[in-house]
């Protein structure tokens, strides 16, 4: 997963939560066919009419990726709620389509064969711990999505990483090498927070369910 866009820091306390109606289906529905118009009409697609939820409005994050025959194709996200819901997915689409450096622009000759998937993050929450096995103790595989930051190097797996990196240790050592340090690195200045989403997938709904 790419790094996270920096929008940090939110007066809304409630955006993001997973326990709550972020849990709807329909929710789910309305945000891939956001995410996919976004990136349909950068590409020439005609515009469709916008689909609506309450929950549109509030304040946000969200993850965007994109796979193509099973394999990471484009994901960029928000880790804090700064943007309306329906904005955010918007972006981070579009972001995901063009703008991961990892990859080539998307190409409308790959928009079909695409699957879009949306991930919306539960506020993040600080760990404390004086050492590394006091940190791994801490994480949940499959359920805890993690950022690691020390001084200006930040980076985030999705809690969909752990399904590549099932062990905590190996989780962790992929994550600093994302931030740029050494597998090995330690310091008392790295500094953690872990989180949940609630996730979508276009694959989660019938034959273009989801697209319509």
């Amino acid at each position: 997963m790419n790094q996270a866009t920096n929008h940090l820091g939110s007066d809304c306390p409630e955006a993001g939560f997973v326990d709550g109606p972020v849990r709807d289906r329909e929710l789910g529905r309305v945000l891939l066919r956001i995410a996919r118009g976004a990136i349909g009409e950068r590409l020439g697609a005609p515009a469709m009419p916008l689909p609506t939820h309450d929950a549109l409005a509030v304040p946000g994050a969200t993850f965007v990726t994109l796979r193509r025959d099973g394999a990471l194709r484009g994901c960029i996200g928000s880790l804090e709620p700064r943007r309306r819901l329906g904005i955010d997915v918007h972006e981070n689409a579009v972001g995901a389509a063009f703008r991961d450096p990892r990859f080539s622009p998307l190409r409308r000759p790959e928009f079909e064969a695409v699957v879009v998937e949306v991930s919306l993050l539960a506020r993040s929450e600080p760990l404390r711990f004086s050492g590394e096995a006091e940190l791994l103790a801490q994480l949940v595989p499959g359920r805890d999505g993690l950022v690691l930051e020390v001084g200006e190097r930040r980076a985030t797996f999705l809690p969909q990483v752990w399904e590549a990196l099932p062990v905590p240790r190996d989780f962790i050592a992929a994550l600093k090498q994302k931030a740029g340090l050494p597998q090995e690195f330690w310091s008392p200045a790295l500094r953690a927070r872990r989180y949940r989403v609630a996730k979508w997938s276009e694959t989660d709904f019938a034959t273009g369910e989801a697209r319509r």
